[in-house]
């Protein structure tokens, strides 16, 4: 069963651990990821193509324009020393550039505004137009008016002809066209991640499911008693035809497997119980008689001094094997779930009765107690209640040395309980034994010192009883402290 419980554990572990909570977020995010990378290089390839495109068409323009000013600035032949302006050619529209550069002067430079009239340039405009290759190859520069696509011509009679075109219109073409793949993009991305969303939690849902099967199991009881394990895969996740589905199959095949041996263990125990049962009722009636005849001897016959320890020791061991055979049968009848004897019980008395026994028993130790001014009353069997006080107190005087303090306290928990502690200062109980130091006939004879042989039955009596009664026990433990606590309803919290 520990396997089982184990794999069922590293599965839920598996689809539940904070690392793989958001595997259906990653997936999405994974794709969006994608498809961020794909849109940005088509924008970047898109971006670069229409500025070349743009380009192209504006140095056509440049080229047309830059030809109308070299022809127009020529001097005439009649008057070599004239020199036209050419930014009056014919055809040149708004927000054309023009200069002529003779030697390292500027002259004739101007552009033609948005109007139509003519603006000069500033002396740093003139100064990158010095600036400019020689090589007729357009460039784009930054003036005062804006950014400018140049191209400097040089003429055949010594001047440098400049012409320039705005790059506004292209600029603010290519950033529209951005933002329009930005926004495009942003639509794609959330449209593609709801749609992935919804299509991957569809994906997901058989291992939602397996997820959900396997955390139910890791949950169920499966160390004792009779286990319901009818939880399986729904056939929608268990078809082998997939992978999931083939999971979810082999998971239930497994979880049939499981059942069959859960139901194999169950008979099995209850045929042990029932063995034991009725061989310790039917080894009442021999055990009893044993006492009687050893009683019956003792007193009507002479015997020698070993004679006499001899019928001791048969009468000590017979009361062992009696208190063992009343163990057994109590157990037992806990594990029928028989009814309890249920009355109204102080348990502050309870506690005074039973410490008050062991003192005459253990005068050695050292008994206290820590009780409210209040009684506090618990609904149970008061028979089976001074039991479990017994063995805790039995227990605490069987494994600790003489002198050891033992401390039995009742108080009222916050949400109202009952809680009894029996508390010793002796060497306390190793780590490795605690976990299993309820369960019936464990013993460590480490333990504690002075240990006294015991059926080890005593403390598996003890939880048995406190669970019959809706409560629980535990138990700490460290060298110098070692402390028992049981758990009880109490009448007032029963009552809210």
């Amino acid at each position: 069963m520990t396997t089982l419980s184990g794999v069922a554990r590293k599965t839920q572990r598996s689809w539940l651990d904070p690392s793989t909570w958001h595997l259906r977020t990653r997936l999405v995010l994974v794709a969006m990821a994608l498809l961020v990378a794909i849109c940005g290089a088509v924008g970047v390839v898109s971006y670069a193509s229409m500025d070349m495109v743009f380009n192209r068409q504006l140095d056509k323009q440049l080229e047309q324009a830059s030809s109308r000013a070299t022809d127009f600035g020529r001097p005439p032949s009649s008057f070599p020393n004239g020199r036209p302006d050419p930014l009056e050619a014919r055809g040149q529209g708004a927000g054309t550039l023009n200069a002529r550069i003779s030697g390292s002067t500027v002259s004739s430079a101007g552009l033609i505004d948005a109007s139509g009239n003519r603006a000069a340039l500033s002396a740093e405009d003139n100064q990158v137009l010095l600036d400019l290759p020689l090589d007729n190859r357009p460039v784009d520069r930054s003036l005062s008016n804006g950014d400018y696509r140049l191209v400097a011509v040089k003429m055949p009679y010594g001047d440098v002809i400049v012409t320039g075109l705005p790059l506004a219109d292209k600029q603010s073409t290519e950033a529209s066209l951005v933002w329009t793949m930005v926004f495009v993009s942003l639509g794609g991305l959330v449209l593609i991640g709801l749609a992935g969303t919804v299509i991957i939690r569809r994906t997901m849902r058989p291992l939602e499911q397996l997820s959900e099967v396997a955390t139910k199991v890791s949950r169920l009881p499966l160390d004792a008693g009779e286990v319901a394990l009818a939880v399986r895969v729904p056939p929608s996740a268990s078809h082998p035809g997939t992978e999931v589905g083939s999971v979810g199959y082999a998971l239930n095949q497994m979880l049939n497997n499981v059942a069959s041996a859960l139901e194999a263990r169950q008979e099995s125990e209850t045929k042990v119980r029932q063995f034991v049962a009725d061989a310790s009722h039917e080894l009442r009636t021999p055990l009893t008689a044993i006492r009687g005849y050893t009683e019956m001897l003792r007193m009507t016959e002479n015997f020698t001094e070993d004679g006499r320890k001899s019928l001791a020791r048969v009468q000590s061991q017979s009361e062992r094997m009696s208190t063992l055979v009343e163990d057994l049968l109590l157990l037992a009848r806990l594990d029928e779930g028989q009814p309890l004897k249920v009355t109204d019980v102080d348990l502050t008395q309870l506690v005074i009765e039973t410490v008050t026994d062991e003192k005459v028993m253990a005068p050695d130790h050292v008994w206290q107690l820590k009780l409210p001014d209040e009684p506090i009353t618990v609904r149970g069997d008061g028979t089976q209640l001074h039991q479990v006080l017994a063995n805790l107190l039995s227990n605490a005087r069987k494994h600790t040395d003489p002198g050891t303090t033992v401390v039995t306290g009742v108080m009222l928990s916050a949400d109202g309980s009952a809680v009894v502690t029996v508390t010793d200062n002796g060497p306390g109980i190793p780590a490795d034994f605690q976990g299993r130091i309820f369960s019936r006939f464990a013993r460590a004879d480490a333990a504690r010192s002075g240990s006294e042989g015991t059926s080890g039955l005593g403390l598996s009596i003890v939880e048995s009883i406190v669970g019959a009664h809706g409560g629980s026990v535990e138990v700490t433990s460290k060298p110098g402290r070692t402390e028992f606590a049981l758990r009880l309803p109490s009448v007032s919290s029963e009552r809210v």
